[in-house]
Formats: structure tokens, sequence, C-alpha cells
């Protein structure tokens, strides 16, 4: 009994088994079906189909299971008697049962070597003029509609053509001549990059020349990286007892990327990433958070696209001297709708790695460089991770996205033991291998990832990287480990000359205090509004609420209904409207918050006690109802909490006595 579930499973998958043929021939005879083995380069696909079907559908058939197109099927392995997708002619009267056809994918627009997919739009084809079909590239794009981000919708109308201008010795002909000298370059020029200092094409440069020369990009698609097992295989028992070369995936040999989604990162100005090092100062702890800002085209590079960073949200976190450990963040919806009625995205991640070597000069250690490791395998994870989840949309890929513009800000010590930002991206490689669990960090070498053996549960393909070895030559290695620089693309990240605000500049001002940072001086709470806004003049209302830090606050606050009557203020915010303010700041839920910041800026913010008669004097609409029985206690008029008698304020909703 013990070797029956054996002999079924032999008598099932094996082919040339004699019984099974001789079932499977009968079984086909009395459903009137054809067999027909169709052999490619994949090898031998069986096709089933009645022999009254036309040859056109029996072209359909091969199509829907090869997932092939512009092919030809002929009867002959020499590829001689071809069978034309005629709908008039029968399978019948052409193949019988268990026949072989042979199919050859064929070059050309013909309806001899297209597919019917093809033929059945060639009436529609003939009737368009032969200059609009060399233009239309609707054929070689997936046939699902993208929407490309808008700067990615710019860049694919520019011309992209790097000018120069007349070379006065080397040009010879007049004004509006052009020769080798001076006439427009490409964007991938490799002589004008290397002149020029880039060391990565642009993506839109990338495309230009993958679309280039005489085929026009006609079958250029980015490609998903696989790296699992294909579902549904028939051939053999699931893994781990079986596995083909039809289900597999490739192995991988990683390379450097050559291109970049993103070419620049720059901050609006040096205060945004001071706010952000404040923790770090006060505590001495690690710090992360997330970029808020929008892509724009960068003249610097040709075709580029720059991140413009406006703002950094902070994400709930627990940080020491040498860890950060993310939480999971409640109010990340909340924070993406207020980004987005500003015109913000979220366009990347920043974290810190700073050490103190002399508190005194203000230097600090440098940690990473050339010699140790420019980000570490767990970083490189945690990047393809967040890169994963923010996909860039792409009309050249296969799935609809390819890569990610997300892009990662390392803030370190650098050589002169100063601090200052690196800016990095994984590729497309790491991406897939963070995506499908097959990359893991090292214990004890933070510049080593580590690829994954398949085991029981998990198949997982071979990684190799090629590098020199002693003698110069260039050998081939597995991926265990794995130096995480074959995984990174570098990304410039800097301020510019002239400072630029999206949100409030201030000078001497006090700004309001950043999210979830639970130390004296940084807490947000109505205390903290109060002393705020109680800073700011009447005209100066848009420059007061225009901060990210406040808006996302008042926007989350549960005290008061501000939820539902902030998009006017959102919209002033972003458009810089102050008439748009001004209606905002007229309405009843802004006056009900005026006057509960005004009672409590006039007991000093709550920052200092008030006497005890007076108190319930100025509370007197509650009177003793309001009192709890203990005369150490009383109770709040908002929220109803029992508070300690020696507090000014409650504890739970920070609203004066």
């Amino acid at each position: 009994m013990a070797s029956a579930p054996l002999l079924l499973e032999h008598f099932i998958y094996k082919k040339r088994n004699f019984v099974y043929a001789f079932v499977r021939h009968r079984l086909f005879v009395l459903c009137k079906q054809s067999l027909i083995r169709v052999q490619s380069a994949e090898g031998i696909k069986r096709i089933e189909i009645s022999p009254k079907s036309n040859l056109k559908q029996l072209y359909d058939s091969v199509q829907n299971a090869l997932k092939v197109d512009g092919f030809g099927l002929f009867k002959e392995r020499n590829c001689i008697t071809e069978l034309h997708a005629s709908g008039t002619q029968l399978v019948g009267n052409s193949l019988k049962h268990g026949d072989m056809v042979y199919l050859k994918q064929m070059a050309g627009t013909s309806s001899r070597r297209t597919s019917t997919t093809v033929l059945d739009s060639q009436a529609f084809k003939n009737s368009v003029p032969a200059e609009k079909l060399s233009n239309s590239n609707t054929t070689t794009r997936p046939s699902i509609s993208v929407v490309e981000d808008e700067v990615d919708q710019l860049l694919s109308k520019v011309d992209g053509t790097i000018k120069r201008e007349r070379d006065s010795k080397l040009c010879h002909h007049n004004a509006n001549g052009r020769c080798v000298h001076c006439s427009a370059l490409e964007p991938y020029d490799e002589s004008y990059l290397k002149e020029q200092n880039i060391k990565h094409l642009s993506f839109h440069s990338y495309i230009r020349k993958q679309t280039s020369g005489m085929g026009q990009g006609k079958y250029f698609v980015f490609d998903d990286i696989n790296c699992r097992i294909k579902p549904g295989c028939r051939e053999h028992p699931p893994w781990p007892k079986g596995i083909c070369s039809k289900c597999q995936p490739s192995a991988i040999t990683l390379n450097r990327q050559t291109y970049r989604h993103v070419d620049n990162v720059m901050f609006e100005n040096t205060k945004i990433v001071e706010r952000f090092l404040n923790y770090w100062r006060t505590t001495g702890h690690q710090r992360m958070g997330y970029l808020y800002g929008t892509y724009e085209q960068h003249a610097d590079v040709p075709l580029g696209i720059r991140a413009k960073v406006a703002a950094i949200y902070e994400p709930p976190q627990e940080s020491t001297r040498d860890s950060i450990n993310i939480q999971p963040d409640e109010g990340a919806d909340e924070v993406e709708a207020v980004a987005a009625a500003l015109g913000l995205k979220k366009i990347g991640w920043i974290f810190t790695d700073l050490i103190t070597e002399d508190a005194s000069v203000g230097t600090v250690k440098q940690i990473r460089g050339i010699e140790t490791h420019f980000l570490t395998a767990q970083e490189c994870i945690t990047a393809g991770e967040l890169q994963n989840r923010h996909p860039n949309p792409c009309k050249y890929a296969s799935n609809g996205v390819f890569g990610s513009k997300f892009v990662t800000i390392c803030v370190t010590g650098d050589n002169t033991k100063q601090v200052h930002m690196e800016g990095y991206a994984v590729s497309a490689q790491c991406m897939a291998l963070v995506r499908d669990n097959c990359l893991i960090p090292t214990k004890d070498a933070p510049e080593l990832g580590y690829v994954r053996e398949s085991t029981d549960k998990q198949y997982v393909p071979d990684v190799f990287y090629k590098e020199k070895d002693q003698y110069g030559n260039e050998v081939q290695r597995l991926a265990r480990p794995l130096p995480v620089e074959y995984l990174l693309v570098d990304v410039p990240a800097s301020t510019p000359l002239q400072p630029q605000y999206t949100f409030t500049e201030y000078d001497k001002r006090q700004p309001f205090p950043i999210e979830n940072r639970y130390i004296d001086g940084h807490l947000q709470d109505f205390n903290a509004l109060s002393c705020y806004l109680s800073a700011w003049g009447e005209e100066e209302f848009l420059e007061a609420v225009s901060d990210f830090h406040l808006l996302v606050y008042l926007y989350k606050m549960d005290m008061l209904p501000l939820r539902q009557h902030m998009g006017l203020l959102l919209e002033a915010v972003r458009t810089k409207n102050p008439n748009q303010a001004a209606h905002f700041k007229d309405e009843e839920v802004w006056k009900l918050l005026e006057s509960l910041i005004q009672a409590s800026s006039g007991g000093s913010g709550g920052t200092t006690s008030y006497p005890s008669g007076g108190a319930a004097a100025s509370t007197g609409a509650a009177g003793s109802d309001a009192m709890d029985l203990d005369a150490n206690t009383w109770t709040c008029n908002h929220c109803t909490f029992i508070n300690r008698g020696e507090l000014t304020s409650c504890e739970i909703c920070s609203l004066p006595r």
C-alpha cells in the first residue's frame, strides 16, 4: 500500500507510459478532438482543437498557448510548406490527429508572416498612411493604459538632443550649416557624458538609446525580473518534488546599472535638514524620516530628473546610538492626504549615521567610505522594499511599472569629519531579489549581503557577479556572500545656492515641533500649538499655517473636527493665496480654536499655575459640577478627564483648567 502513491505519480507524470498514451488517444477520438503538436524554440506544446476548426483558429490557439506573435506554422522541419492562417481551410483537411507542426518566428508585417492578431487589424492598417505607421509604437507597447508621472510625460515630448555652437576653428561652413563638429549630439553620447563627468545615463536617455536605430525600439520592453518558480506547470509535481526549464527562473548575473531614475536630490534649503538633525544633536540617537516633495526636470543632465525635497516627516520609531526601529504608523494615511492636497508626494527616505568625535569643534567620525562601505546590506534591503512600494509607472514596461524614483539619503561624516549627505538608489535587480525574499544581510560584515539557498519551501535561482582576480582576469563568483556595491546607484544630494521655500521661512520665531519626538521641548500638544500661533500677528496667518508639521497636526486633531474643513486651507497654502486663507480664518471651526488658544494664552499658555480661586471664577461655567469631590483633583470641562490638583492644563487634551 505504501507504494500506491508512487505508482499513481509514475502513471500520471511519465509521458511515455504506454497505457497513458493509449487512453489519451482513445479519449480524443471519442471526443472528436485532434491533438496537434507544435514544436518551437521553447519545446513541444500540445494544442487540442476540433478538426472542423479553421487554420485561423489554430493560429489563435497557438498564440494563446505560447504567448508569441509574428510567427508562421510549417509542416516540415525545414520550414518549406507553410500553413496559412485561412478562415476557410479546415484543420482536418490539412492535419490529422497527432501531427507535428513547426513554429518559426518571422520578421516583417505581411499577412503570411504574422499571427491572427495582426491579421485582424490588417484592414485598418491598410487605410492608414505609411508615414503614420512608421511613427506608431502601439504594437510594441503594453495593452494596458499607463499613466506616467508628470515629469515623465514632459520629458517624453522633449527633443533631448544636446545643442552645440559653431566651432570657429573646425567648422568651415556658413552660419546656417552643420557638420560633425557642431551638429547636435544625442542625450546618451558617451564622450559628452564623460566630458561633463556624468556617471550614469538618465532613465529617459537610456530609453532613447534603446529605441534608436533602424528598428526604432520596435521590440524594446522592460521585462520584470522574476526569481520565483512560475506557478501552474503541469509537467511535473510541484516544488520540491519537481522542476523544469519552463517554470524554473533563470540564473541572474548582477551588473552595475548604467542608468538611474533620479539624477539629483535637492533640498529646498538647509533648514529642512537642520531641523531633522536637531533630534540627533539633542539626544545623540539616530533618526529616520520620509522625504516629501516633487519631481522636476534637471537641466544639468540630458533628459534628467531631479527630486526636490520640501519637508521631512518622521514616523514613529525607537532609536538608539546604533540602531533605528521603525514602528507602525497609524496616521500614515492622513499624512499622505495632506501631502497630496499640497501637491507633494513621498519621494524618498533619509536616516542618520552620526557619532560625535569632538563636540567642542563639532566634528563627527567617518564611518562610511570606499574602504568600509557606503550602505549596509540591511539598508539596501530596506531601500529595495521601499522602492518596491513606490514603483515607477512606465509605458515601456510589460506590466506597466519598472524601477522606482524613490531615493535614499544617508547623513554621515565625510573625510573632513563634517556632516554631509550621500544619496543612493538600488538597482532593479536588487528590487527583484528583495521582493522575492532572496537577499538577506550577513551577521558580522555590513558591506556584504547573502543570497538565500534553496529550501523545500522556496527555490532560489543562482545569482552571480563578476570581478577581477589577482591576475587581472575577470571571473564569475557565486553571490554568497555578495558585495552590495553591485546593487547601488549613487545619486548626488545638495542644496541650491539660492534657498527655496515651499513652507514658512523661520527667521527668529520658533518653528512648530516635529511629530513623534517624545522629548522635552519637542512635543506636539495643544500648549505647543497655542504658543506657536500666539507668536504670529493677524496679518501673518498664511505664513503661520504654512508649516507641513503644523498642517499634519491640525489634520489629525481629534479634539476639533478640522479635517473636514481643511481643504480650503491646504489649497491656500499650496497656491500661497492670502484671500483663501482669510476665508478659512473666518470659519466657525477656526474661531472656536482661536477662543481655546486665547483662553490658554490667558493663563500663560499653561506653563504657570493658576490661582485656585481665580481658576474657578474664570471657568465658572462649569460651577461646582466641574470639581471632583476630592479637593486634590479637578475635572476637565472639555474631555471630562480627572486631573491632579497641581496641574493647570489637562493631561489628555492639554486644554487649560
